[in-house]
């Protein structure tokens, strides 16, 4: 619900008449309060208000070093809950990709980012050099309209190393050679084909896959969605998996699951059979039980050597 009309005049006034001054030169004490009111949304104890301005007086701590302690402080994390889904959801699928395997050369499956030309991966916070990228998504003109601004331009260098784009579906993966890449990472992606286009997605992934090279996979929980609604997650959807769906399509195409994980956890509204995104995205992070989660995030290895063909 939005302010008052009164008070959205008294902002305005207030923003234009009364001189504001920059956080950067705000007085110690009062660049304390700031920071609390904004990041805790609270006060500051007595004894951590005069703490924090003795620091900040005598150059102990910066103001910078102030919001970063108070950001990333337990309070913070159980105390200042995510409230918007959309970004909870955001910071686990960061959280799961920097817990991804190191690897040298990289096929991203969908992952153009629609603020920056380097891609989806590197600014989720993957956080290894690469000597190749390739992502692989759509020609922007075919993308849902929720996906136009996604990247379409050539070759970027990014802080990570090299990134190149490819613009095709992702179930046509025959063009690359097998053994061609140590990472296959899916984020967000195969749900946007029909299931029998992600099997061949799976089984293309494993070819193009070095022995011991990986597949990442994270995707909407289908059972818990459904939870709340008939409908798909995302009109742009055309299958949302179960965490039971998801594995076993992966194992068929051949590989070793090596995690299992879920991402924004749900599960006390789960046990009572309904759908809570206040619990969701008050959540956020990789969880050990992904059928209670509203993603699912899964690790898997192609096997160092192949089993017999019967």
């Amino acid at each position: 619900m939005g302010q008052p009309r009164w008070k959205r005049a008294a902002f305005r006034s207030f923003d234009r008449f009364v001189p504001t001054v920059p956080y950067r030169f705000l007085p110690p004490r009062q660049t304390v309060r700031t920071t609390y009111e904004v990041i805790l949304d609270r006060e500051p104890e007595a004894a951590a208000l005069d703490h924090f301005e003795r620091a900040l007086h005598q150059g102990r701590i910066s103001r910078h070093g102030l919001a970063e302690s108070l950001i990333h402080s337990e309070e913070a994390r159980r105390s200042v809950p995510i409230t918007d889904v959309l970004l909870s959801m955001h910071v686990s699928r960061c959280e799961f990709v920097r817990g991804l395997p190191r690897a040298s050369r990289i096929i991203d499956l969908g992952g153009t980012h629609q603020g920056y030309p380097d891609g989806a991966l590197v600014h989720l916070g993957y956080p290894y050099r690469f000597d190749r990228l390739l992502v692989v998504d759509l020609p922007p003109g075919e993308r849902h309209a929720i996906y136009q601004g996604g990247g379409g331009g050539g070759s970027v260098q990014s802080p990570l190393g090299p990134v190149e784009f490819a613009f095709h579906s992702m179930a046509e993966l025959a063009r690359y050679p097998d053994s061609s890449f140590d990472l296959v990472y899916s984020g967000q992606s195969i749900e946007h084909v029909p299931q029998a286009e992600g099997e061949t997605v799976l089984g293309e992934a494993h070819r193009i896959l070095v022995p011991g090279g990986w597949l990442c996979v994270d995707t909407p929980n289908g059972p818990v969605w459904r939870v709340r609604s008939d409908a798909l997650m995302n009109p742009d959807h055309r299958i949302e998996y179960s965490s039971d769906q998801l594995a076993s399509a992966v194992e068929r195409a051949g590989f070793e699951i090596r995690e299992h994980k879920g991402l924004n956890y749900m599960g006390e509204a789960l046990a009572q059979g309904r759908f809570d995104e206040v619990e969701a995205s008050a959540n956020p992070g990789v969880f050990a039980s992904p059928d209670e989660c509203l993603l699912l995030a899964l690790v898997a290895r192609k096997p160092m050597i192949e089993p017999p063909r019967i």
